[in-house]
Parts: structure tokens; sequence; C-alpha cells
């Protein structure tokens, strides 16, 4: 479970991009020695003491007019309003700049728990430096060296502390839904249509839903909650146009979600960040819909469908277990089809098989195709059990692990659709040494 988000905040050129890859542990930011270069924000996911977040890294803030600096000044701000907790980065070769203090006062009227990191810090020696940042009023500042990893733990220790108690189960009993995809693809028409009622505004002009609601309906005694992805809460041009802002937006109600509809445009086809898009919830281990909108503006004859599916089939080859629906949101059709399709896919995300079964499955399977050798080594299972749901989880407890190749496993997850579909939701496998 996602403990909540960490937003990265500071002037240029004090660490922040080094910082993130630091709690990341790995090399996403561009990290170069030249003020204001890391000009959007990149995220990524981390774990500390057994707590899961994510992580924005934003462009810096500044007072003097410096390219970039109404779009850095936004991005910081835009941070702000999505985090739970905010990383205050400074540096303590140059003590307390003017910019500093300006960011220090915006991010006191954010009211959310702030961490003062005081960077390249490198040696002990240095660590008197860190008092002067006591006068920012932000508390106690904390002395690191993200380039020699040094302090990291005792900030990320705070940061963990910080985040708030999110353990309470919202919607409980409720089929939790959302609808991503690229601005102006028919999301809050489709939305409006499954609710049958004009709920969510609705404009040709992209990036112009700007409440962010979530909707819980009731449908033939069942519950549901639609979840919004594309609230945007500042008014305005500018933040209309960040896609990194909608992603943002869309990966928060991804976590929230157990069904995800990837909604592609039917006017314009498939486009590559709607891959982009669709591979969050992949890697989220959602259960996945792909709504093809806008089908009554298509130009069609008895072989479009299936031509279509083909070349989303191509285009999407990870989402090979997701079923495909032919909507118009406009027109109203199909859309009887939705609720039924996430209520399958919702099933199939839960489903538990029994033990007994699920092991005759898999003995089955390497009878009829034993495991290839590697190094005159073969793999053998011994035992498989289902760990844990949403995503349906197996664990093979095997002679080797490291036997265990990408293309038997995947061998093995064909097996596994065979016998018990598992419509819309993606299955993982893993692989542990038996215990001897």
């Amino acid at each position: 479970m996602i403990s909540g988000i960490l937003a990265i905040v500071g002037r240029p050129n004090v660490g922040k991009s080094t910082i993130f890859n630091r709690i990341i542990g790995e090399r996403k930011s561009i990290v170069e020695d030249i003020p204001g270069v890391t000009r959007d924000r990149i995220y990524g996911k981390a774990e500390w003491l057994t707590k899961e977040f994510r992580v924005i890294d934003t462009g810096g803030i500044q007072l003097a007019d410096q390219p970039f600096r109404d779009e850095i000044n936004m991005q910081v701000e835009i941070a702000i309003d999505e985090a739970d907790v905010i990383l205050f980065v400074v540096s303590g070769k140059d003590g307390i700049t003017m910019d500093d203090e300006y960011i220090a006062r915006l991010l006191q009227k954010s009211r959310k728990p702030i961490v003062l990191a005081v960077n390249k810090v490198d040696d002990f020696s240095q660590n008197d430096a860190i008092y002067e940042f006591y006068n920012l009023g932000l508390g106690d500042p904390i002395a690191v060296s993200a380039a020699h990893g040094i302090g990291t733990g005792d900030m990320l220790d705070e940061i963990v502390k910080a985040f708030p108690d999110k353990q309470q189960k919202e919607y409980e009993g409720m089929t939790r839904f959302c609808l991503i995809g690229r601005p102006n693809v028919g999301k809050s028409s489709l939305v409006n249509a499954i609710l049958n009622q004009e709920r969510v505004i609705v404009s040709d002009i992209e990036g112009t839903t700007r409440d962010a609601i979530d909707t819980s309906f009731k449908r033939e005694g069942k519950d549901y909650v639609v979840i919004d992805t594309a609230g945007i809460r500042k008014k305005g041009k500018v933040y209309e146009n960040i896609e990194k802002y909608s992603v943002l937006r869309a990966m928060a109600a991804i976590e929230r979600s157990d069904v995800v509809l990837v909604v592609i445009d039917g006017e314009t086809g498939i486009r590559d960040q709607d891959k982009h898009v669709a591979g969050y919830a992949h890697e989220a281990g959602k259960g996945v819909i792909i709504v093809y909108n806008k089908w009554d503006a298509v130009d069609k004859d008895e072989q479009t469908m299936q031509k279509i599916e083909k070349e989303i089939r191509a285009q999407f080859l990870y989402l090979s277990y997701a079923p495909i629906l032919f909507v118009s949101a406009l027109k109203k059709q199909r859309i009887h089809t939705l609720l039924p399709a996430i209520d399958e896919v919702h099933d199939y995300s839960v489903l538990r098989i029994q033990t007994n079964v699920l092991n005759e499955v898999i003995m089955d399977a390497q009878l009829m195709t034993p495991p290839p050798t590697h190094k005159g080594k073969r793999l053998k299972i011994y035992y498989a059990s289902q760990v844990s749901v949403a995503p349906p989880t197996i664990v093979l407890f095997v002679n080797d692990p490291e036997l265990l190749h990408f293309s038997y496993k995947r061998y093995l997850e064909n097996c596994l659709r065979d016998a018990f579909a598992f419509t819309g939701t993606t299955i993982r496998i893993l692989a542990r040494e038996r215990n001897r």
C-alpha cells in the first residue's frame, strides 16, 4: 500500500535530483551542474522501513528572472498541492539565500509536514553549517551529502515518520474504477454516460475538467465508485497543458482503483502517450480494460473492428489479457457493456485458486512441456501456492529460482489463463527456493 507522496523542492542547483536518485535507488533524473536544468518533475517509487511512497522531483524556485522561472514556480506549487510530505533541500555550502527564505515562506503556508535537508555537508567537520538553517523556522535541519550517501538514512526516517496514517480503507465493499487516457479522449463523457447524468463538466477544449470528484453510485444492487483522474485544481492555460501533471493525477487514481479503463480516442487512434499511461496500470497490478471510444466517428466495414483489435494487441503487447470494448459516449452506444466488464475483471483480480487445483495445473504444465535445461541444470517445481490477490500472485517453490526463465514463466502464465481465464488481470509468478 502506498503511504503517500513526497515532493522534493528547493532552488536550482542544491542537489534535488541527486537526492531523488538516492531515494528511488536509480538514476532517473538529469543531474547537471547548471541551475534550472531539471525542468520537469520526474516521478518514482521508493521504499523505506517497509513503507512505499511516490517521489516527485521538481524544478527549483528562484526570485531572479531566470528562464523557466514561471514554469518552475508553477511545478513546485503543483507538487506542494499533491504532496503529503515535502522535503525542502538547501545547500550547506551556500548558507541561507533569499530564494531559500522565499521558498520557506511558501512552504509554511502549505501546512504540510516539512523535512529540511541541508545538502552538500560532505564531512562531519562541516556539521556546524546546519545551525544557520534553524532561522528558516522549519524545525530541525538534517545534514546530508546526497553525493556520498551521508545522512540519507536519518532523512528518510523523518520522511516516513511524517506520512499521515492511511490505514483506514475508503469505499470498503465497493468496486472502484477510474478512466485514464490522453486529454480529450472522452473520459468525462464516458463517466456521464455511465452515470447517465451530467455530473462532470464536458468541453472540447483539452484539459477543461477541473473538479476532481469521486462519484459513488449503485447499479443492480452493486456499489461502485468512479475515481476521477482529470481534475486540475488550478485554472489557467499553463496548468491545463502540463502532461506530467495529468500523469501524476492518473497515477494517484490508479493506486486507489481496483479496475482501470484505458480510454483510446477512436478519431485519432493510438498514440505513444496511451501506451505510456496504460503502462502505469499494468505495473501497479490493477485490472485493466481497453476502451476504444468515439466508435461512432470511425469509418467502418465488417472487418474494421477485427483490424483495430489486432492493432491494439500489437501496440499493447503487455496488456494481452485486457478485454477491448468499442463504445461511443456521445451516442451512448455499447455503454451497457462497461459495468459487466468491470465486474468480471474485478472478480478475476480477487480470484483465489484452491491449492490442490493450482498444483494440478502447474504439474500438468510441467509434464506437457518440461522446463528447458540451463547450464546443465533443469528447473524443478515442487509446489505452488497463491499468496495474494489483486493481482493474483503465485509463488513457486523450486530447486533454483535462477532457472525460471521468463519464457517458461510466460508459458506457465498461459497455462493458468487457459485453466482459470483471469480476464483483465495480470498474474504475478514468483520463484522461491524450497527449504531443504
